[in-house]
């Protein structure tokens, strides 16, 4: 059975979830999830993509990214894993890939979902019960967007930018997103847009991405 194609666009953002093969664990020690950052970070640098949001759970990982270049997003994860699976193998003593299969991803409308994904995937350690609060995981990209401290991976998206007119406003404007909970129903579309492969967003959003790619995406 023929695999479904991924859809890529430049300056459109891009839900990346990769699994463990059969869930297992992809992170064991501190130095594996610093290992797996320095190389995105890398990447990102070289095909040109930003990455916006990111969570690294133990057995998978979210990423949030606009590449500048249509193959920028295939590109990245290629790289990143050409050598993070050998050093979790050499590391372990494993062998064979570490992962389920190929990575899993969704366009994303930014006018309506940008910051409610942020949020999807920051919020990812909270649901699992691993922690109480985002702050308190430290393998995500939250007290980069929240609290500012420096992490040298995140570049701001647009949509993030128009929270707050200078760096307190949008910090103190994104910190208030996380008092609530995401909708179940949002939750739901997340997870069935990445699932599926299909574009998150409005009908408008939908049929500019097939005009764009001159192809049905759903």
């Amino acid at each position: 059975m023929p695999r479904k194609p991924r859809f890529f666009l430049p300056g459109v953002a891009v839900h990346i979830v990769q699994r463990g093969y059969s869930r297992r664990p992809v992170f064991f020690e501190d130095s594996d999830y610093q290992t797996y950052l320095d190389l995105l970070y890398d990447a990102s640098r070289r095909h040109h993509c930003a990455i916006h949001a990111y969570v690294l759970m133990t057995n998978h990982i979210h990423l949030l990214v606009t590449p500048c270049e249509k193959e920028g997003v295939s590109r990245l994860m290629q790289a990143v894993n050409r050598q993070y699976v050998p050093y979790i193998n050499y590391t372990f003593g494993m062998s064979g890939s570490i992962w389920e299969g190929r990575f899993k991803a969704s366009l994303i409308d930014d006018e309506e979902y940008l910051l409610a994904c942020m949020r999807y995937i920051e919020l990812n350690p909270i649901r699992a019960k691993m922690v109480r609060l985002p702050e308190d995981y430290c393998w995500s990209s939250y007290t980069g967007n929240a609290s500012g401290c420096i992490n040298e991976l995140l570049t701001p998206h647009s949509i993030y930018m128009r929270l707050g007119l200078n760096r307190e406003e949008r910090l103190a404007a994104y910190r208030a997103l996380f008092r609530h909970c995401l909708d179940t129903a949002v939750l739901s579309e997340i997870r069935k847009s990445y699932q599926t492969g299909t574009p998150l967003g409005n009908e408008y959003f939908r049929d500019k991405i097939e005009q764009k790619l001159k192809c049905k995406v759903g």
